[in-house]
């Protein structure tokens, strides 16, 4: 098992823009013996079909090749793949949906899609609405990403301890048998103090579960910060957690995490509490 996940569900339109997410996900699964479990999602509706049947036949044909090309991916990985396509108005509610019936742990996911009017955004639109409403963690890749090889860097809200994540971030670094960094993030220097109270607490729950670690506060915007101290110590996993999934759903864009996950230049893990329930 990798750490905690035992059921990971891939989404890929298998795109340019999903390589990354599909290398990770085969690779997950490869180290773990685990299948892996695919969903390719496809935009469509009852009109959609009547108004324009060339258009949906033309979908499905595409949806044929990359069921092909997906299975070939995962022959040549030695990886048993199960894949589903689905079909829907809300290619993340697919997603979500699938993720539930399953149910997966992990969710593996691209960055972003194609460049168009929404381009501009660090996380595409529907990557963001599936980690509004996902149920479990999801792990996003960018294009070209592989998997991690060097350490673990997970990020710390003092305001908001949660002991499941650094659980989780724990588990990953010791499976793989990577060292873990814990970066704690002060606004400012008054609130230094509460930020190193946190970390003192986190190394000694990571110590007690004899994974070697180590910590450091830094004072700054947030997301900055933990980049910096990801290229820093070599870091090519970020975990971070997500609080709160309604008000990520309604303040998704902007938020630390997405500015996080969509500057990395390597995979960022959100670690979702099981708990929580998602709309």
């Amino acid at each position: 098992m990798d750490g905690a996940f035992v059921r990971i569900l891939l989404a890929s339109e298998h795109t340019d823009f999903d390589s990354g997410a599909e290398a990770v996900a085969l690779a997950l699964a490869k180290r773990s013996g685990l299948p892996l479990h695919a969903v390719l999602p496809i935009l469509s509706n009852p009109e959609f079909e009547m108004a324009a049947p060339q258009l949906a036949e033309r979908a499905d044909e595409q949806a044929a090749r990359s069921r092909q090309a997906l299975q070939a991916l995962a022959d040549a990985a030695g990886v048993a793949l199960q894949l589903r396509v689905r079909r829907g108005a809300e290619p993340f509610a697919e997603i979500v949906q699938a993720a539930r019936e399953l149910p997966a742990d992990l969710i593996v996911l691209r960055r972003r899609g194609q460049r168009s009017f929404l381009a501009n955004l660090l996380v595409g639109e529907m990557v963001g609405k599936v980690l509004a409403h996902a149920n479990c963690s999801v792990l996003l890749a960018p294009r070209g990403a592989h998997l991690w090889r060097r350490a673990v860097l997970a990020g710390l809200d003092p305001q908001v301890p949660d002991a499941a994540l650094l659980a989780q971030a724990v588990a990953m670094a010791a499976h793989h048998g990577l060292p873990l960094h814990l970066v704690c993030v002060a606004a400012s220097e008054e609130s230094r103090p509460a930020a190193q109270q946190a970390l003192a607490a986190a190394l000694l729950q990571a110590g007690q579960a004899g994974q070697q670690v180590q910590g450091e506060v830094r004072v700054g915007r947030v997301h900055q910060e933990l980049l910096a101290a990801a290229q820093m110590h070599g870091a090519d996993l970020i975990v971070l957690a997500r609080h709160g999934p309604h008000n990520l759903g309604r303040a998704w864009i902007g938020g630390v995490a997405q500015k996080v996950i969509g500057l990395a230049e390597c995979p960022v893990l959100v670690h979702v509490n099981s708990n929580s329930s998602a709309s």
